[in-house]
């Protein structure tokens, strides 16, 4: 068994409006009158209020911190000092959400922590993160390490699943997660639909899972089944790439059409490995990569948008966050739970590249 026992979440300090960024776009892209609007129009459809980020020029429109100040903005900054860029600012938005996370549970000693599982597709960096934590928390430097990288808005499963290995073998094994990522830094500039996408939608953001073997004293969360699925027809309608200037995302508008086609089939194969029906979820935490995906699966699995209200709250206030936005939502119904909720079941699903279909269903308990 395992139980997640804390979530801690954190942000960059860097919050602008979509109509702040929307501006910048504009200025950045070079777009037309005509192309503007489409932009803003695409900007207020997202369902976004606010998103954050580690550089203070989505809010300016000159005196640029990272990016040229010209209107060209030339040279674009090459890859180098994008990670440049993330092994700057990575580290201190990490052990944000750490600190955030372990204040849950103030008789942890760091001693004790035995696995850290560092998780980011936005930057990487040897010797790098994972390491740079290890000595930023001061854990033993015996701990066991592992990074999950580049797989996107998905991997905080793939995690989660880690952990549960882990505890699975180890009655004294306590797993700490962090999902760091820094979408902001890769904006891409040319005038593509794929970038106007990207542009609309991602942000920085960074949670802390705490995974052990036992519980703890107060709400856990008990992972009792997961599913994963390959819909290999949406291949090419996310990717995400190294190129000489930045990470590029390839995102097309197909992407909710793909996850609409498989999310029932996903949620059935998910289900039925522990014999149990849809209408046994109390609560959903859907990873909210698009105001769209959430729409249709509520279509698909007949469910109001009060169901799926945190979701909402996260995309609204944060944006996508890649691989943190999952668990931003978690917290968001972790906060929301008292004594009442004992046993009750939360469904979590998440998708990326490949396109891949993630699922887990996580059990309520209260000791």
């Amino acid at each position: 068994m395992s139980y997640i026992t804390s979530i801690g979440t954190a942000n960059p300090k860097h919050c602008f409006t979509q109509q702040d960024i929307a501006n910048f776009m504009v200025k950045a892209m070079q777009l037309s009158e005509e192309e503007a609007r489409k932009l803003r129009t695409l900007f207020r459809a997202t369902g976004i209020e606010s998103r954050h980020s580690v550089l203070s020029d989505y809010g300016k429109s000159n005196g640029f911190d990272f990016f040229p100040n010209n209107e060209r903005v030339t040279p674009f900054p090459a890859t180098s000092k994008r990670m440049d860029l993330f092994k700057k600012h990575a580290l201190a938005l990490s052990m944000s959400s750490i600190v955030n996370c372990l204040d849950n549970t103030p008789s942890l000693k760091k001693s004790e922590i035995t696995h850290l599982v560092v998780v980011s597709c936005t930057g990487l960096y040897a010797p790098g993160l994972d390491i740079d934590l290890v000595k930023a928390l001061g854990l033993n430097s015996s701990v066991n390490r592992t990074c999950i990288n580049f797989m996107g808005c998905y991997a905080a499963f793939n995690a989660i699943k880690l952990a549960e290995s882990v505890c699975a073998n180890g009655a004294d094994a306590k797993v700490l997660v962090v999902c760091t990522e820094l979408c902001s830094i890769h904006f891409q500039k040319e005038n593509t639909e794929d970038n106007f996408l990207a542009n609309a939608l991602f942000a920085d953001g960074s949670a802390t899972l705490l995974i052990e073997a036992k519980p703890r004293r107060g709400i856990n969360l008990k992972p009792i089944s997961f599913h994963c699925d390959l819909f290999s027809d949406g291949k090419g309608e996310m990717a995400w790439s190294v190129s000489d200037w930045g990470f590029e995302m390839k995102l097309t508008t197909y992407v909710p059409n793909v996850i609409q086609s498989g999310i029932k089939q996903l949620t059935k194969s998910l289900l039925a490995k522990i014999d149990k029906e849809l209408t046994e979820v109390d609560y959903y935490a859907i990873h909210p990569g698009g105001k769209k995906i959430l729409e249709v699966i509520e279509q698909e699995l007949n469910l109001k948008k009060e169901q799926n209200y945190f979701a909402y709250e996260v995309l609204k206030k944060f944006g996508n966050m890649s691989s943190p936005t999952v668990l931003f939502v978690l917290r968001e119904i972790l906060k929301s739970l008292n004594d009442e909720d004992q046993n009750k079941n939360i469904l979590s699903f998440a998708f990326g590249p490949g396109l891949t279909l993630e699922s887990m269903l996580l059990q309520i308990e209260i000791h």
